[in-house]
């Protein structure tokens, strides 16, 4: 991806061959983070989320949906794990596990420290070593991280800084001596030392990639996303060009082939290899694609999309099957994926997803919820015992604190939660793209806070006082809000609807989703009970 301008609030925490020097209120207050429960405990289910295993032999895209961008894939003997852009989500780099590729059970979270909105990261494993290489976003600086662990479930280790500050979407690779490179955006490459934890000498330009026409509808050339892989005598090098928003037809998959990782790379004839064409097709700015063999030896590409007319749902990760021809190159199947596919042979399918309604009485922190941009010490505000999550409030507003957010993946859904504050404190739910875009309500004990555009719109009375019950319904960017004062046997609409069709990047920027979330502001602290997630038809 290309061009962001996001936020952050603390610098990197480096352990291992690379260690930097922090504050030491940092380190201790980010070494205090919890880990979130084990997988058992929150995949329950997916509450009528959208699932792509149709149990007839099919599965129809996406097979992640929501926000899943970026898509790195692992297979790791006869699994695959998955992990995808994070941005300002922590704990991030959330790890998913599958035996068929198209079911996915979340395994752990891989990144507590706060360093920056991470997009593009690189999921590898060599010699028996796991492997993230993770570009990161400051606002006033540019870096790439690597984190390590012995086994997938961890521990992961603290970010070490690998200071690389013009480059962003590593690609892994070893190469025919045993010594590993990352291909990096724009063609060039970096040489890797033999631990993986920093570089060696400086970055080298290799690859021109494949333009295509002029008049083409792009966002631009931002050529992106390389990954390598080896197959045969020849090195294939995927790459995304055209710019990752902008028109639905801009970005595309390219791939050249060389003998030799320093090139010369010969560029495919039949380049792009994945494009959207028309606006009309389901999927729209398809691209990031890598290559990975299925469980019975053919092979597959996993990349991510829009959805046509869902821009606010984030890039979707997306399956289609691959055939080799007798040229050496290969081609990619499944049209514009709006129709069912055979699903990969020789998998053994698997429970899909985690439970969205959560009752409290397990830490989903970290694996569901994330709070955006936090600080150091964000994670103490949060608390939960007895099925009751109490959020410490934080600033005014969200546009001023950090919220709990989560990815969903369904056009329409309706979020419920029984809500009660403090004295000085404010808490609701919100539709929560970034602090300057977006949606929502909530109360004190006096007056409801009504929240629209990011800006607060009114200030009407509140009949329930300090608890009640609150549900959010987004039908298909069509936004209503209901309360209840006597635990839901009355429900009473409230008078403000919303649209919010363009709280998304190609209004804002940030490459994000409008997320579903919580938030508590002010002085005291809310406490929050029974939330519940319902897909709609």
């Amino acid at each position: 991806m290309v061009h962001l301008n996001r936020r952050g609030a603390l610098g990197s925490l480096l352990t291992g061959a690379a260690v930097a020097a922090v504050p030491a209120a940092a380190e201790a207050a980010e070494a205090a983070v919890p880990c979130p429960a084990p997988a058992a405990t929150w995949a329950k289910g997916i509450e009528g989320q959208r699932k792509a295993d149709l149990g007839d032999g099919t599965f129809l895209n996406p097979i992640l949906a929501g926000d899943h961008p970026d898509p790195s894939i692992l297979k790791d003997g006869g699994v695959y794990y998955m992990t995808h852009s994070s941005f300002d989500a922590y704990p991030g780099l959330l790890i998913w596990r599958s035996t068929d590729l198209v079911n996915w059970t979340p395994v752990v979270t891989t990144l507590k420290t706060n360093v920056g909105s991470v997009w593009a990261p690189e999921l590898c494993k060599h010699q028996g070593r796991y492997y993230i290489y993770l570009p990161a976003k400051f606002p006033d600086r540019n870096t790439s991280y690597v984190i390590w662990a012995d086994a997938i479930e961890g521990p992961w280790s603290e970010p070490v800084d690998l200071k690389l500050p013009r480059y962003i979407d590593p690609g892994h690779v070893v190469d025919e001596h045993g010594v590993r490179w990352l291909f990096l955006s724009g063609g060039d490459r970096i040489q890797l030392a033999a631990d993986g934890l920093s570089t060696v000498g400086a970055p080298e330009h290799v690859y021109d990639p494949w333009r295509y026409p002029d008049d083409w509808d792009v966002e631009g050339f931002s050529p992106e996303g390389p990954k390598v892989m080896k197959r045969s005598d020849w090195y294939y090098l995927v790459t995304a060009v055209g710019g990752t928003a902008g028109p639905p037809t801009g970005h595309m998959v390219i791939v050249a082939r060389s003998k030799s990782l320093a090139g010369p790379w010969e560029n495919d004839p039949k380049n792009p290899v994945v494009r959207t064409t028309n606006n009309a097709e389901k999927w729209w700015s398809r691209g990031h694609a890598t290559l990975v063999e299925g469980p019975a030896g053919d092979w597959w590409t996993v990349y991510h999309g829009y959805e046509n007319s869902f821009y606010t749902l984030g890039r979707q990760t997306l399956l289609a099957p691959v055939a080799w021809t007798k040229d050496g190159w290969f081609e990619v199947g499944g049209g514009d994926l709006s129709k069912p596919l055979p699903k990969p042979k020789g998998g053994k399918p698997g429970p899909h997803g985690l439970a969205l309604s959560d009752d409290f009485s397990a830490d989903k922190y970290g694996v569901q919820w994330n709070f955006f941009n936090p600080g150091p010490r964000e994670h103490k505000r949060l608390s939960r015992a007895g099925g009751v999550l109490t959020l410490k409030g934080a600033g005014e507003a969200p546009s001023t604190g950090a919220p709990l957010i989560f990815v969903n993946g369904d056009q329409a859904y309706e979020i419920e939660c029984e809500i009660e504050v403090d004295p000085d404190t404010r808490a609701g739910l919100i539709l929560f793209y970034d602090r300057q875009l977006y949606c929502g309500l909530g109360f004190d004990a006096k007056a409801f806070v009504t929240h629209q555009y990011g800006i607060e719109r009114g200030r009407p009375a509140n009949p329930h006082g300090s608890r009640m019950l609150m549900r959010l319904r987004n039908d298909r960017h069509i936004v209503s809000f209901h309360t209840s004062g006597d635990g839901g046997a009355t429900w009473k609409r409230f008078d403000r609807g919303m649209e919010v069709s363009g709280y998304h990047h190609n209004v804002r920027g940030g490459f994000l989703m409008l997320k579903p979330g919580l938030y508590a502001a002010g002085q005291g602290s809310a406490r929050f009970r029974g939330f519940k997630y319902r897909a709609l038809g």
